[in-house]
This record gives C-alpha cells, structure tokens and sequence, in this order.
C-alpha cells in the first residue's frame, strides 16, 4: 500500500502548492486527481516520484519510508508517464519500451528483457509499430509506447500525468481501458491525474479532490462528483446526472 502522510510542499517563493495531503492508495486500485488548473496535481505526482522532495511528511509503501530508496530501488517500485509532449529522443518504438528494463538490467539486456518486452508490445498493440521510429506515429500511439514502458519497469506504482491529453476519442478510451485491465489484474497501483470528470467516474476506483493546494474531497467517484462539489471547485455551474452507474457531468451556460 502507498501512503501519503501529511505532505506538504512549496516552491521557492514559498507559495504552498500542497498542504498537508494526506491518502492511501491500495494495490489494484486506481486513484484519480482532479481540481482545476494550478491546484498541484502535477506537483504532487512529482512529489510521490521523487522528482521533488516536499519540506514535510512522508510517502510510505509497505510502511517503508521512499526517501530512503536508492534510484534503482525507486525505479524498480514506481514509473512515472509525464503528460504528452513533442519533445522526445527519434528511436524506435521497440528501443523506447526496451528502455524500462534499465532498472534491472546490467550491461546488457537479457533474453529476458527482450521476451518481456515484446509481451508487453503484444499486450499494448503496438506489434505493427515495433519497429517504426516514435516520431512517425501518432500522439495516441505514442503515449501508449510510453505506457509500455512503464509496464517495462515491472513498478508496484504506475504514475501518469494527464494520460488522455491531446488524444481523440477512441484513444482515451483504449488507453484508459489499458491502465484499467493492468490494475485489475492486481499487478499495479495507479496514480494519474484527469481533467475530464466523466472518464473519471468510469475509470477510478477513488477520487481526491484538490482546491488551494489541499484536499477538497476523497473517496469513492459516486459521493465525491456531486453538482455542488463540482460546481465549488471548478467555479461552474453543472447538472450532475447518474447514468449507466457512473455520474455524468454536463457544463450549464
């Protein structure tokens, strides 16, 4: 289990973007974070990931305190997709998933590596890619070959930071079904931020809730996307609706 206990982080103009956060994110289970723009979604994510050590509190797993990790340890427990972009390295899609087998391998990869690797390209559908350069493909193919490779790691944790961003319909759907079926075999805890509060409620186990750099509200999707919780935190007005079992969220002029 992932704990975060009473994290509290600024930057160096002494802003605070977190106060105080503190949940627990069990194995299999996937946690969304959602709140508006500026709220430290981001800042936290980079904080569970060591990317940013918080003034105060800790982030345990298995009651082990993560700053006592080492880099490899770290890599070995948690990846971490950051949000799409158009910077990247031209490699092909094969080297590129290849790349999460660093934490484990030595000087060189092994058999191994290489039968896990090309498992996860099976499972991820990106056979017809293998072997394309990661600048010829699309946005959406993309950000799946950087989901793989953070399957690659073999992590307890998979971090990701707006995993539908940028990506059309069919895409978000596939990919967030991927994060899911990956948690649902048990083998992952999930971490990932959200703006769209629909797939949220489709695709999330748990919700935390951040406005102001604290936790606005936790818990299950159905208690928390309530029109007035959303309407607060977003500055909206909303008609919040329960169909097919999963709140749906309309904007209101």
């Amino acid at each position: 289990m992932l704990e975060i206990n009473s994290l509290h982080f600024s930057y160096k103009n002494g802003h605070p973007v977190l106060t105080d956060i503190s949940f627990k994110v069990k194995k299999g289970e996937i946690l969304g974070i959602v709140g508006p723009n500026g709220t430290g979604k981001t800042t936290l994510l980079k904080t569970i990931n060591k990317l940013l050590i918080p003034q105060e509190g800790k982030i345990l797993f298995d009651g082990k305190d993560i700053a006592e990790l080492s880099i490899k340890e770290n890599a070995q427990l948690m990846a971490y997709v950051p949000q799409y972009s158009s910077s990247f390295f031209p490699m092909k899609v094969i080297d590129c998933v290849m790349m999460g087998r660093v934490p484990y391998s030595q000087r060189k990869y092994t058999k191994r590596d290489k039968e896990l690797v090309f498992s996860i390209i099976e499972e991820t559908n990106l056979v017809e890619f293998a072997f394309r350069n990661i600048k010829e493909i699309s946005g959406g193919e993309r950000q799946l070959v950087y989901i793989a490779r953070a399957m690659a790691q073999q992590p307890k944790i998979i971090i990701l930071d707006e995993p539908t961003s940028s990506l059309d319909l069919k895409n978000q759907l596939f990919i967030l079904n991927t994060i899911s079926n990956m948690a649902r075999d048990g083998e992952y805890s999930i971490l990932m931020t959200l703006h769209d509060l629909n797939l949220a409620s489709m695709f999330c186990d748990k919700l935390l809730m951040l406005k102001n750099s604290r936790i606005f509200a936790y818990g299950d999707p159905q208690d928390i996307l309530t029109q007035e919780n959303v309407d607060i935190i977003y500055g909206v007005r909303t008609s919040v609706t329960t169909e097919d079992g999963y709140k749906h969220i309309r904007l209101l002029k």
